[in-house]
């Protein structure tokens, strides 16, 4: 039971980990094609620096260190999660150029955007919103590929004998 206790908190620190990773990763990607750059390069950024947050947070409070097992290596962890999180970089850029640039996923903004220009939010237009909201939809998939790959591979300890 003790065991099961401690999977789900784990579980709900990697989520709390998951939110200040999104709002770090979405933020930079949000301003960057506020800005108007390429969503592809924003997105790259914005994961970039996002791991260095989930890295530090993950080390420190999610996948703590066990006792009775090998002592970790920062730089080696460092490195795999950046692997590990970066199965879900692949997968989001590919799921940004489906809802982006196959279904157009911001021909559906009109509404939203004409509610943002009428209270003088003209930055905020159809694209805007379809790119950001496209974003926002991978993270339905890449938060468990993100929390599986680094619980059970980038900060997995063996035993000590």
């Amino acid at each position: 039971m003790k065991n099961q206790e401690g999977g789900i908190w784990q579980i709900i620190k990697f989520l709390l980990v998951g939110v200040s990773n999104t709002v770090v990763s979405e933020g930079i990607y949000a301003v960057l094609v506020y800005f108007r750059m390429h969503y592809l390069p924003a997105n790259f950024i914005g994961f970039s620096i996002s791991v260095l947050n989930a890295y530090y947070w993950s080390n420190r409070y999610v996948f703590k260190e066990q006792e009775g097992a090998e002592k970790r290596v920062w730089w080696k962890v460092l490195g795999k999660t950046y692997v590990a999180y970066l199965g879900g970089y692949v997968v989001s850029a590919l799921l940004l150029i489906f809802w982006i640039d196959i279904l157009r996923i911001s021909r559906w903004m009109g509404v939203p955007a004409e509610w943002f220009a009428a209270k003088g939010m003209n930055g905020f237009d159809e694209k805007f919103l379809g790119n950001v909201l496209a974003a926002g939809l991978n993270l339905l998939i890449t938060v468990p590929l993100n929390f599986v790959t680094n619980k059970y591979w980038a900060y997995r300890q063996k035993k000590m004998e």
